[in-house]
């Protein structure tokens, strides 16, 4: 009987059990994509990666990402904890002070920057792709998005700025609020979410894939509170969200809420906290609000446990 390791980190935290646990199968081959699901489905965790053996030139790895009910063709938190797991086996040779590496994934290739000092890798800097601005919802639309959140139309309209969609890699609904006390307010368990399911449609979303944020913080040295609801992926809240962390510094850029400062604007993001795990996600975005040509994702790293599956 075939057994595989499975390793678990908590990604974008310095300290274990916090940010957003994702469980790694470094050496996949052998499993079907129905056996990664099942495996996906015991760990329950976010999200869960499988290493494979690259299929496309110019690839070192390739790696599928599942959600308990789901395969992703793109993720933010997996990218960054995969990677740093190849690296902690000594599956990736290091070469000070940055090491390149690229993952085959569902969206293409996508590379990442493993930044090295004494032999080690302190940080994974991985990219996301130039930002698209998709649908905005109109105001019906907004004053039905507050009612399945439970929450004053005012708390989104108040804040002036767009209900969009936007994508550096996946599609998400980004949802500016006035206060973090709204915020922190929403329940994920009390959600209309066949009325999200419906507007997700209306703006042409894989599914209720939604970000509601303010510039009001919780940790200090933060630039923006976010909270992650996925409920059709059997996530009623992510605790810490790379896709959407970079959709989210596009928006941030694009309408102002943080001063570009180009090249690259730097900005601090912050999640979980409502989960009591709190996350810590640095989002880079390089050129200028009008014209944004990459973002990039960056956080820590902490392992916490391992252990080997036999099928």
């Amino acid at each position: 009987m075939p057994s595989y390791q499975v390793i678990q980190v908590d990604v974008f935290s310095d300290t274990p059990f916090g940010g957003n646990p994702l469980a790694v199968f470094p050496d996949a081959a052998g499993l079907t994509g129905a056996q990664m699901q099942q495996l996906a489905l015991e760990m329950n965790l976010s999200e869960t990666t499988f290493v494979l053996p690259p299929e496309t030139p110019g690839a070192d790895f390739k790696v599928r990402i599942f959600t308990p009910s789901a395969e992703l063709p793109f993720a933010g938190h997996p990218l960054v904890g995969t990677h740093w797991v190849l690296a902690s086996l000594g599956r990736v040779p290091l070469h000070e002070p940055v090491t390149e590496v690229t993952f085959e994934l569902g969206v293409g290739l996508r590379k990442a920057a493993l930044h090295v000092a004494d032999g080690k890798v302190t940080r994974v800097v991985t990219d996301h792709q130039a930002p698209q601005f998709l649908a905005m919802a109109d105001e019906e639309q907004v004053a039905r998005l507050a009612t399945a959140l439970r929450i004053p139309a005012a708390a989104i309209s108040d804040t002036g700025k767009p209900v969009q969609v936007v994508s550096t890699g996946y599609r998400q609904l980004f949802v500016p609020m006035r206060s973090l006390a709204e915020v922190a307010g929403v329940n994920p368990t009390n959600l209309n979410v066949a009325e999200l399911v419906n507007l997700c449609v209306e703006l042409d979303l894989p599914g209720p894939d939604i970000a509601i944020f303010c510039t009001e913080t919780t940790l200090p040295g933060r630039d923006v509170h976010m909270r992650f609801f996925a409920p059709h992926h059997g996530i009623a809240e992510d605790p810490a969200t790379g896709s959407a962390s970079g959709g989210l510094g596009s928006y941030l850029v694009r309408y102002g809420l943080v001063t570009a400062t180009p090249p690259v604007t730097t900005i601090h993001t912050e999640q979980g906290i409502e989960m009591n795990r709190p996350s810590k996600v640095t989002v880079l975005v390089e050129g200028t609000a009008d014209q944004i040509d990459m973002v990039r994702v960056t956080g820590d790293v902490v392992p916490v446990m391992r252990g080997e599956v036999s099928w």
